[in-house]
């Protein structure tokens, strides 16, 4: 079944105020490897116990990446680090090729163009989808500026073409807090791609979501790759099945296996410590 999610329009530069973390002006995101993230020899300490031990990984530009891995593998770690949550002890983390994630502060690294969605969908849940699309807006964000602000043609043009990239365009005069988990998802989701990301960290995305939202999720997905990277972190392996190009299996803090799903199913090392005999 085709659920038809509209594919986005490449992004047009953005400018902000002086003073304030703003997004890069398209096409200054330095990608001429065609690499859009780098991770060399990450390691994260907590009270002696390594969540990451030498980690290291690269994602193409516009590449939808599957990452997967038991409990404590370190993703969660991992993205902690690539936001700015977490500095690593030892390591580089770029972004493009010159921006040094590890010298940078977590708004400064959403403002350069990396996004990401926790397990738990957090919405504004009295506010209608239509609203929350118009406060995800990317633009100045000062109190001041917020307050003058308002709606115009070409925002309400935006808004209306990502409720139907993602598939809410029916919903958006509901109020958030009455849409099913898996349209939350969705709504934060395109809150997300409001702010013009190049890079999306998506952490179990379709947890508790039925088998139809979790089939729209694949489709939604596989419509935004090429357009934005995308790194997802899944335990639903029919999920990951359905979207996988390349997966990366983590285990101990650092890659275990990595490639086609095929093969890395086939893995006895995976088999070992993930998949389960």
């Amino acid at each position: 079944m085709r659920f038809g999610f509209a594919k986005p329009a490449p992004s047009g530069p953005v400018s902000g105020d002086a003073g304030y973390a703003r997004p890069l002006e398209s096409g200054t995101l330095d990608v001429s490897h065609g690499v859009i993230l780098y991770l060399e020899d990450i390691t994260v300490s907590f009270d002696g116990f390594k969540a990451l031990n030498g980690l290291s990984l690269s994602i193409d530009d516009g590449e939808l990446r599957c990452i997967i891995g038991p409990n404590g593998a370190g993703k969660t770690t991992m993205m902690d680090c690539i936001t700015g949550k977490t500095r690593p002890d030892r390591g580089t983390a770029f972004f493009g090729q010159s921006l040094d994630l590890t010298r940078m502060r977590e708004p400064e690294i959403a403002a350069a163009g990396i996004g990401r969605k926790f397990q738990k969908p957090t919405v504004f849940e009295r506010h209608s989808v239509f609203d929350n699309f118009e406060l995800a807006l990317k633009q100045d964000k000062r109190v001041r500026a917020t307050l003058r602000a308002r709606v115009d043609d070409a925002a309400r043009d935006r808004i209306s073409t990502m409720l139907q990239r993602v598939g809410l365009a029916p919903q958006a005069d509901r109020l958030a807090g009455t849409l099913s988990h898996g349209e939350k998802q969705w709504l934060e989701i395109g809150m997300l791609l409001m702010q013009e990301p190049r890079l999306l960290l998506l952490d179990e995305p379709v947890a508790g979501m039925t088998d139809e939202e979790t089939e729209r999720t694949a489709e939604l997905f596989l419509s935004l790759a090429g357009h934005h990277s995308l790194v997802v972190v899944e335990h639903d392996m029919a999920f990951v099945a359905s979207i996988a190009r390349t997966v990366t299996v983590l285990h101990e803090g650092r890659v275990l296996a990595e490639g086609g799903l095929e093969s890395v199913q086939n893995d006895p090392q995976v088999i070992e410590v993930y998949l389960g005999r």
